[in-house]
């Protein structure tokens, strides 16, 4: 089993930064890549970005250029650093991970509780 749990989220004013973290425990060995999704009031969960195993990155095009997805392999955590954060930014954001199953397929093994995002000034 893995779980997952997110921190970092808070109150920051448009233009701002701010760094999330997501730790992972249990079976760390079986995950193929972790991501970050978010969902905001009202709206579908979206893709926010996702890292592989190997450190290929992957950003939504909402994201794309203003925030970086990091791993720290002695921690078992990945990080997404956000910049020039906006208000449309605001959300819960989830942490995920996932495995490659037998059938060669992707197979999502945990969630995050989530952390708040709110960007106002």
């Amino acid at each position: 089993q893995v779980q997952l749990v997110e921190s970092g989220g808070g109150l920051v004013q448009p233009g701002g930064s701010l760094r999330l973290s997501c730790a992972a425990s249990g079976s760390i060995f079986s995950i193929y890549a972790m991501g970050w999704y978010r969902q905001a009031p009202g709206k579908q969960r979206e893709l926010v970005a996702t890292r592989t195993s190997d450190g290929s990155a992957n950003y939504s095009d909402s994201v794309k250029g203003r925030s970086t997805i990091s791993r720290d392999n002695a921690k078992n955590t990945v990080y997404l650093q956000m910049n020039s954060l906006k208000p449309e930014d605001t959300a819960v954001y989830y942490c995920n991970a996932v495995k490659i199953n037998t059938g060669r397929s992707i197979e999502t093994v945990a969630w995050g509780q989530g952390t708040q995002v709110t960007v106002s000034s």
